[in-house]
């Protein structure tokens, strides 16, 4: 497995957003979905990541700039045929290596919250984030719930 930058305008990259959009659609309320589109993951501060097996796309994660000292994670999502091959966690590690390399401070993250998201969150929490206030221009609901990571 390869872990490495892509490009929005790759179509399993393509693929993969909205199979994003689709699995947040089905596990969060309307109104209650903070997950970036095609257009917003090709925003200039967004860095995509993504893991690959040869040339199959297995997941793909990114880095958004928050401010001059702190990264969000956003759009992590694995292939379902490749769940529990450590594609997360290669994902999240490529992202936190980023982050520190850009000499940010902290990563926080905004997630959904009941079941469809378990995976995830432990995910987060086993490489130490912490649950925590709201960030940006996130509010806090019944929906969903804030991670942080102190680099």
């Amino acid at each position: 497995m390869e872990t490495k930058i892509v490009d929005i305008s790759d179509p399993q990259v393509q693929e993969l957003v909205e199979l994003h959009l689709t699995g947040m659609m089905d596990n969060s309320p309307p109104g209650h979905v903070f997950a970036l589109d095609s257009s917003g993951l090709a925003d200039p501060r967004v860095t995509l990541f993504g893991a690959w097996d040869d040339e199959v796309l297995l997941g793909i994660g990114a880095l958004k700039l928050v401010s001059d000292t702190v990264g969000e994670v956003k759009s992590m999502r694995v292939r379902p045929d490749a769940i529990g091959r450590g594609i997360g966690k290669a994902i999240l590690e490529a992202i936190i290596s980023e982050a520190t390399a850009c000499g940010f401070k902290r990563l926080s993250l905004e997630t959904g919250s009941g079941a469809g998201f378990d995976a995830a969150i432990g995910l987060y929490v086993k490489r130490g984030f912490e649950r925590g206030d709201a960030f940006g221009e996130y509010t806090a609901s019944d929906f969903n719930q804030f991670f942080h990571l102190d680099l």
